[in-house]
């Protein structure tokens, strides 16, 4: 506070409190940004230190390499294909466990949150056994000429699973707080169920389901374990971009996995942030 300022004048009253504010909040917002630091902006930090020291021109030879642009396009196009599968199937899924009753309705529910608890690499272990040419479901696909293990429609499975839980969980409890009142009153006013879905249920739902596939999307491009075991790892085919990191440390490689890092960091940032402006414009959307 400023010697010159009376100590009864509302601008002192304002300080006082602005100084009882910051005393008040100063560990919470030391202890938040320290453990950012350390858990997330020093990691970083790191990795984009131990990319830059190979120089531009190796970097972009590293990160334009014919086999790293082959596992950009498996991991991307098929993460976003995953995610948004998940953002049709997951939001039905919200729907029916939210607004209907039936018998081991709790079972369903709790069978949806064990791609979280389940490790990722008996994940894909049950997967590749299933999907197999002689699995449950891949003889059944055989006949038809469709091979689901060791091929990129087995990683895309994968990523589906993976990230199915996201967009249900986020979907979920929007959906519960929803007033049924407004949809019978559209109902009243000459709406069908089909126009009241589209009109009156979806737009408030519209961020959930972004914010789900956004972190479906961002769950299935780190996707490792269940990947590996379902893929055959093949350059050009459905070798994914964390396995070929792997590969390169495996090598020794050290530059190349860190070039690589970037540039998956690198494009997820940027996707996401386009994910968050279309959130940003559903709920613009919502309040108008």
């Amino acid at each position: 506070m400023s010697p010159s300022t009376p100590l009864n004048s509302p601008k002192a009253s304002r300080l006082q409190a602005q100084e009882r504010w910051l005393a008040k909040f100063t560990w919470p917002w030391r202890i938040t940004w320290g453990y950012l630091t350390f858990m997330l902006l020093l990691p970083l930090a790191a990795m984009l230190l131990k990319a830059s020291t190979e120089g531009w021109d190796k970097f972009w030879e590293i990160a334009t390499d014919p086999v790293a642009l082959s596992t950009y396009d498996v991991t991307f196009v098929t993460s976003l294909i995953a995610a948004l599968i998940n953002g049709v199937f997951g939001t039905l899924l919200a729907w029916i466990l939210v607004r209907y009753d039936f018998p081991f309705k709790r079972l369903m529910d709790a069978i949806i949150d064990l791609p979280f608890a389940l490790p990722t690499a008996v994940a894909g272990l049950t997967l590749a056994t299933v999907y197999s040419d002689n699995g449950w479901i891949g003889s059944l696909l055989a006949p038809l000429g469709i091979k689901v293990a060791f091929t990129r429609l087995g990683v895309g499975v994968a990523m589906v699973f993976i990230s199915l839980p996201f967009v249900v969980r986020t979907v979920q409890p929007v959906l519960s707080e929803m007033e049924r009142e407004i949809e019978e009153a559209s109902w009243c006013l000459g709406a069908s169920q089909w126009q009241t879905f589209w009109r009156v249920i979806f737009p408030p739902l519209m961020p959930a389901i972004l914010t789900g596939v956004a972190l479906g999307f961002a769950r299935a491009v780190g996707e490792y374990g269940s990947t590996v075991i379902i893929a055959s790892n093949i350059p050009f085919e459905d070798l994914i971009a964390p396995v070929l990191i792997f590969q390169r440390l495996e090598q020794y490689d050290y530059a190349g996995a860190t070039t690589i890092g970037v540039v998956l960091l690198g494009i997820s940032l940027l996707m996401l942030l386009v994910i968050n402006l279309l959130q940003a414009w559903g709920r613009r959307y919502d309040e108008h």
